[in-house]
């Protein structure tokens, strides 16, 4: 996944924001909580992190492509940094970054979810 269809895909989620931080990471949020990371390299991207269900974690860590993402995971996160498609092509890393948003979202207060609907109406 490129990082323009990476900005893209997150930009087509409800109620997200982007920030650059870190360096120039491309950072995506909902509700100011963040879901979805592409970290830059010198000559390319490093990887697009995201956090992951405790199974889908499992799963995922030791995948070809895949690895517990460096610095969230080192703090018992349960984040997946994607570094090739060797094991997840664009369609499931898509459907993986849609998942980290769905648990993000459901981790909010009820008040900033509420708050979110209010404003799609």
């Amino acid at each position: 996944m490129t990082p323009a269809a990476f900005n893209a895909f997150c930009k087509s989620l409800p109620h997200t924001t982007y920030v650059c931080q870190w360096g120039g990471a491309h950072v995506w949020k909902v509700g100011g909580k963040m879901f979805a990371v592409l970290f830059p390299a010198p000559d390319k991207w490093a990887g697009i992190t995201f956090k992951a269900s405790d199974m889908s974690y499992e799963m995922l860590a030791n995948e070809k492509g895949c690895r517990p993402a460096p610095y969230f995971a080192s703090r018992g996160m349960k984040w997946i940094q994607w570094y090739s498609d060797e094991s997840l092509g664009t369609k499931e890393l898509k459907a993986y970054l849609k998942g980290s948003y769905e648990l993000v979202f459901a981790k909010l207060p009820k008040r900033v979810r509420e708050s979110l609907a209010d404003k799609q109406k």
